[in-house]
């Protein structure tokens, strides 16, 4: 189908001008987000490190090498949702006024389900900042352990929920 849609030049403009992210000549651009109206925008992302219950009852009695896993682990996910537009091509920087990250034990994975929450009154959502959040989170968490094991395992980066803006609510099933 790919190359039905790209054969014919005019049917390439017709469906790039539909695309926010792309010029009509096909190349990248930030969206224009100035003549949209600033609202509350939140959103809720997931992780989940996997790892031998011998690691994680490692870092619960706080028997970890490098330090506190689960301190470090959050903060650099709150310093990652900050620092979205550096990593992220094209990603606006919003003025951020909350952001939370919760990294809870779980011994059925075994391991961890990291989340996290980010606020903002934009133009534009904070679903980006709530992924790099999450995942920089597990990559921590994954650095502080490994140590422990080199087998940990990152899985599930997902959005969870997202309110607010054009597109409206979502809410992952």
């Amino acid at each position: 189908m790919t190359q039905e849609v790209f054969s014919n030049s005019s049917h390439i403009s017709q469906n790039i001008s539909q695309l926010s992210h792309l010029t009509p000549q096909g190349e990248a651009q930030m969206v224009d987000v100035s003549g949209k109206v600033a609202t509350v925008r939140e959103a809720v992302a997931t992780a989940k490190v996997r790892m031998l219950p011998e690691t994680l009852a490692a870092i619960e009695a706080g028997n970890a090498p490098k330090g506190d896993v689960l301190a470090t682990a959050r903060l650099a996910g709150i310093m990652a949702a900050k620092q979205t537009a550096n990593l992220i091509p094209l990603c606006h920087p919003l003025p951020l006024q909350k952001i939370t990250v919760d990294i809870k034990p779980d011994g059925q994975l075994p391991g961890y389900q990291i989340y996290a929450t980010v606020k903002t009154k934009a133009e534009t959502g904070v679903e980006m900042e709530a992924l790099t959040a999450v995942s920089v989170a597990a990559l921590t968490l994954y650095d502080m352990a490994k140590a422990l094991e080199k087998s940990i395992q990152i899985e599930a980066i997902s959005l969870v929920s997202k309110t607010g803006g054009k597109s409206g609510d979502y809410q992952q099933f």
